[in-house]
C-alpha cells in the first residue's frame, strides 16, 4: 500500500518524457511520484521547439515509434491538446536543386511503404503551400502528419493530468537497492522515497543518473541553438526545412552542423533552428551558429531578413551512439527502467515512450517491436 514516501514507481525527470511516463503509468493504475532537481521542463524540454515529426525519419524502429506517438498525441483527451498548443500544421521539406529533389523523392517513397503520408509539391506550387518561400527552389514534399506542441506546456499539463505528486528542486543522489541489487527507491538531499521501480527520464543527464545506479548508459549531450523572432503575422504556415536537415539528424559527427528549420507559432514568433554539435554541457553563446541560422533561414524566407531576433536559447539533445532511445528495463539493475536518449525527437516520441514504460511496468503487450530500444544493447551481453 503506497504511503506518503512509498509508491509503485518513481519517475526521475519532469520533462515531457518523464511527464508522459507518469501520465500513462497512472492511467494504468500505478501510484507514481515525479522527482526533478529543477523546475518542470527545466532541461531539454524547455529548450525544444516542440516538433512532432515523421518527415525526418527513415523506415525503421524510430519511425514506427514516431507513427505510434503521432496517433497518441491526437488521441489525448480534451483539454490536453488545447492546453499543450497542439497544432497539426504539417511539415514541408524543400530541395534547392534537382539532385536534392530526387533524393527527397526516393526517401518519401520508402517512407510511404512504412505508413507515412507524403505529397510531392512541384516547384511551381511551392508558394501555394508557403507564399513567402524564396524563388528558385526545385520542389518539396508536404508531410501532413507532422505537428507541433509548446513543449513546456505539454510537460506541465501531462503532469497535471497524471495526478502524480511532483517533487521539484530535489536532486536524486542515489538509487537505493536491496541485498540482491534490486531497486527499492531513491535518495534525495532531503528524503528517501521508496518504490520497486525507478524510471530514468533524465534526458541529457540520463547517463549520469545511470552511473548513480552503477551502470553505464552512453548518453551524451548534443548542443543546439534556436533563434526566436519578434511576433509576426503567420508568415510561415508549416514547419519548413531544407533537405540536408535529415542528413544532419542522422549524423553522429561531433562537429558543428547547421541546417535551416523555420516554423511559425500560434503566439506569433518564428522559431529558427537547427544546429548540432557535441561540446559537453557548454552553454556558451555561439555567434557563429546564430549567424549561420539567420543566413540559412533568410535564404529560405527572404521576408525574415528585416525581422528582429528577440532572443536565443540553447539546449542539449540526449544523444546515444546508434540514434535510438533507451526505453525499458535495465537487466543489470532489476527495477530500473530507462526512458532517455531520444536526441532531438523526445517531445515527439514522448507519448509512445510513456505508453511503453507503462506496459513494461504492468506486463502489457507493446504495440511495436521493443527490442531495438532495449537498454540491454549497451551491456556486455546484449542477449540479456
Amino acid at each position: 500500500m503506497p504511503t506518503r514516501n512509498s509508491f509503485d514507481v518513481i519517475v526521475i525527470g519532469a520533462g515531457v518524457v518523464g511527464a508522459a511516463c507518469a501520465y500513462y503509468a497512472t492511467r494504468a493504475g500505478l501510484s507514481v511520484t515525479v522527482v526533478d532537481r529543477g523546475p518542470v521542463a527545466g532541461g531539454s524540454t524547455g529548450a525544444g521547439e516542440g516538433n512532432l515529426l515523421v518527415s525526418d525519419k527513415e523506415p525503421g524502429p524510430e519511425l514506427e515509434l514516431a507513427l505510434l506517438s503521432t496517433r497518441l498525441w491526437r488521441e489525448l483527451p480534451e483539454p490536453l491538446p488545447l492546453e499543450a498548443e497542439y497544432e497539426p500544421k504539417g511539415g514541408l521539406v524543400v530541395a534547392s536543386a534537382a539532385a536534392g529533389m530526387a533524393a527527397l523523392r526516393d526517401f518519401a517513397s520508402e517512407q510511404r511503404k512504412a505508413g507515412v503520408q507524403a505529397e510531392e509539391i512541384p516547384a511551381a506550387r511551392l508558394t501555394d503551400v508557403e507564399p513567402h518561400l524564396a524563388p528558385g527552389l526545385a520542389g518539396g514534399f508536404h508531410y501532413p502528419q507532422d505537428a507541433q506542441v509548446q513543449p513546456a506546456l505539454a510537460a506541465a499539463h501531462l503532469l497535471r493530468a497524471s495526478g502524480a505528486p511532483i517533487r521539484l528542486g530535489e536532486e536524486v543522489t542515489e538509487i537505493l537497492t536491496a541485498a540482491k541489487g534490486e531497486v527499492t527507491g531513491v535518495r534525495t538531499a532531503t528524503s528517501a522515497l521508496h518504490a520497486p521501480h525507478v524510471v530514468n527520464a533524465a534526458g541529457a543527464w540520463g547517463g549520469e543518473l545511470a552511473r548513480r545506479a552503477g551502470v553505464d548508459l552512453p548518453v551524451l549531450p548534443r548542443r543546439g541553438f534556436v533563434l526566436v523572432t519578434e511576433p509576426l503575422p503567420r508568415v510561415v504556415r508549416h514547419k519548413v526545412y531544407a533537405a540536408d536537415y535529415v542528413a544532419d539528424v542522422a549524423s553522429g559527427s561531433a562537429a558543428l552542423q547547421t541546417s535551416a528549420v523555420v516554423e511559425g507559432t500560434p503566439a506569433g514568433p518564428v522559431l529558427i533552428g537547427a544546429s548540432r554539435e557535441r561540446v559537453g554541457f557548454d552553454r556558451t553563446l555561439s555567434v557563429e551558429v546564430l549567424r549561420r541560422l539567420a543566413a540559412q533561414a533568410t535564404a529560405l524566407f527572404p521576408v525574415l531578413a528585416g525581422v528582429r531576433a528577440m532572443r536565443t536559447y540553447a539546449g542539449f539533445r540526449p544523444y546515444l551512439p546508434d540514434h535510438l532511445p533507451a526505453i525499458g528495463p535495465d537487466p543489470r539493475v532489476p527495477g530500473l527502467l530507462h526512458a532517455c536518449g531520444h536526441e532531438g525527437a523526445g517531445i515527439g516520441l514522448a507519448p509512445a515512450t510513456g505508453l511503453l514504460i507503462a506496459q513494461f511496468l504492468t506486463g502489457g503487450q507493446p504495440p511495436v517491436d521493443i527490442h531495438p530500444f532495449s537498454p540491454s544493447r549497451f551491456t556486455s551481453n546484449p542477449a540479456l
